[in-house]
C-alpha cells in the first residue's frame, strides 16, 4: 500500500498521508502507476458525468480542468519537451540532451501541448454526448501501463528521472496489468489497441530521441491517452 501512497503523490496532486521511502521503495511505486490512472479516470469520468446534463462541451471542459488539475500537468510539460527535443534531434546527441534539461519551453512544445489540450477536449465533448463515461474513466489507467514496458525494454536516455525506474517492474508485474486491461477491454473494448499505442511510442522513441526518460513517460502517457479517446470515439460511432 506504500507504494501505492508514493506513485498518487508522485503522478497526482491529491492530498495523502506523508509517507517516506528509499529510493528502491520510490522505484518500486511505478507498479502501482495503472492504479493511479483508475483514480485519476474515475474523478475525469465523474466530472464529465456530473456536469453532463448542463451541456455536453461544459462537461468537456470540466472533465479537462480535473484531468489537468489532478495530473498537475506533469505529463504534459513531459509532452512539451520531448516535442522541442525532437525538433532538435536532427542536430546531434548533445544538442537534443541540452533541450531535454532546458526548463523553457520552445515553439514545438507549445504547439504540442496546445493541440493535446484540444484534442482531449473535442474527443472528451464527443464521448460524453455518446454517454461513453465508462471507457474514459478506463484510459487513463490502460496508459499508464505503458511506462513499465517502456522503462523494461528501452535504454535510458540519460540519468534522469526515468532512469531510477530501471529494473523495478517485474514480469509479473506486466502480468497482472495486462490482465486487468484485458479485463476493462470488456467494458470498453477500444482499450485493446493500447499495446499497439506503446509499442509505438517505444519504436519512436528508440529511433528519434534514442531511449527513455520521465519526459518520454510523461510524453507517452500524454499521447497514449489521445490515441485511446480516439480509438473509443470509433467504437462508439460503429457501435
Amino acid at each position: 500500500m506504500k507504494g501505492l501512497i508514493v506513485a498518487v503523490q508522485f503522478l497526482t496532486r491529491l492530498p495523502t498521508p506523508l509517507v517516506t521511502v528509499s529510493n528502491d521503495e520510490f522505484a518500486a511505486s511505478m507498479r502501482w502507476f495503472p492504479a493511479v490512472g483508475l483514480i485519476v479516470g474515475a474523478l475525469v469520468a465523474g466530472a464529465g458525468w456530473a456536469v453532463a446534463a448542463i451541456d455536453p462541451w461544459t462537461a468537456a471542459l470540466a472533465a479537462l480542468l480535473v484531468w489537468v488539475a489532478v495530473t498537475g500537468a506533469l505529463h504534459l510539460d513531459g509532452l512539451g519537451d520531448i516535442a522541442d527535443a525532437g525538433g532538435a534531434a536532427h542536430k546531434d546527441r548533445d544538442r537534443l540532451l541540452a533541450v531535454l534539461s532546458d526548463p523553457h519551453i520552445g515553439s514545438f512544445g507549445v504547439a504540442a501541448i496546445g493541440l493535446q489540450l484540444v484534442a482531449k477536449l473535442v474527443l472528451l465533448h464527443a464521448l460524453i454526448d455518446r454517454q461513453a463515461f465508462a471507457v474514459v474513466a478506463f484510459i487513463p489507467f490502460a496508459a499508464r501501463i505503458g511506462p513499465l514496458i517502456w522503462s523494461r525494454t528501452l535504454p535510458d536516455l540519460h540519468a534522469g528521472l526515468g532512469s531510477r525506474f530501471r529494473n523495478a517492474v517485474r514480469p509479473v508485474d506486466l502480468l497482472i496489468w495486462g490482465a486487468a486491461l484485458v479485463a476493462a477491454a470488456w467494458m470498453a473494448p477500444a482499450l485493446l489497441i493500447a499495446p499497439l499505442a506503446f509499442w509505438g511510442w517505444r519504436h519512436w522513441l528508440l529511433t528519434r530521441i534514442g531511449g527513455i526518460s520521465g519526459d518520454g513517460h510523461g510524453a507517452g502517457i500524454e499521447i497514449c491517452e489521445t490515441l485511446l479517446l480516439v480509438a473509443a470515439l470509433f467504437w462508439a460511432h460503429g457501435a
